[in-house]
C-alpha cells in the first residue's frame, strides 16, 4: 500500500485502496492507522489517503493564518492561497467546548480546490468556520517564502486576514 500511494501523487479513496487489494475498506483504514502510528507521513484528506514524504521536503516553509469570513469568501480565500504558490495544509478553529478542531485539507491546486468546494456542496456539509462566527487558522506551505507573503497580502485584499489574532 505504501507503494501505492507514493506512485499516486494524489489522494486515494479508502474504496480505491480496497478494491486494489481485494479488501474491506475496514481494513485499510486499520492498515493506514498501523502506517500512521509507525510515524509513516500518510494523512487522510477530504479526498482520500495522501503520501505527503515528498512533498514536505518541497515546502520548506510553513506559517499559520488567521482569517474571517462567511462561507460567500471561502472559494475567493482558498484560490487565493493555491495561486500564491501555498499548499493549504489544514484548516483549524478554537471551539469554545471542545479546543482546537483541525480538518487535514491538502490542498496545492485550483483543481484541488474546486473539489474540496463541490464535496461540501454536494454533502452539505458545513465548514468547520460555521462553527466560530468564520474566524479560523490556515496552516500553509511553500518551497519560497515570497509565497507565503504573496498569500497574506491577499487575503489582506481580500478583506479578511486577522492580522492580530
Amino acid at each position: 500500500m505504501v507503494h501505492r500511494l507514493q506512485l499516486a501523487g494524489k489522494p486515494l479513496t479508502g474504496g480505491e485502496l480496497a478494491a486494489a487489494f481485494g479488501v474491506t475498506r475496514q481494513v485499510i483504514v486499520q492498515d493506514v492507522a498501523v502506517l500512521r502510528a509507525g510515524g509513516l507521513p500518510v494523512v487522510a484528506t477530504p479526498r482520500g489517503y495522501l503520501w505527503i514524504g515528498g512533498q514536505i521536503a518541497a515546502h520548506r516553509f510553513r506559517d499559520v493564518l488567521a482569517v474571517r469570513h462567511g462561507p460567500d469568501l471561502t472559494r475567493a480565500e482558498l484560490m487565493a492561497l493555491v495561486h500564491s504558490g501555498c499548499r493549504v495544509v489544514d484548516v483549524l478553529v478554537e471551539h469554545p467546548l471542545y479546543g482546537e478542531l483541525r480538518g487535514e485539507l491538502q490542498l496545492a491546486t485550483p483543481a484541488d480546490v474546486e473539489d474540496f468546494l463541490q464535496r461540501t456542496q454536494e454533502g452539505k456539509q458545513g465548514l468547520l468556520s460555521s462553527l466560530t462566527g468564520g474566524v479560523h487558522y490556515h496552516t500553509v506551505e511553500a518551497a519560497q517564502a515570497e509565497a507565503i507573503g504573496r498569500a497574506r497580502e491577499c487575503l489582506r485584499e481580500l478583506g479578511i486576514l486577522l492580522e492580530n489574532p
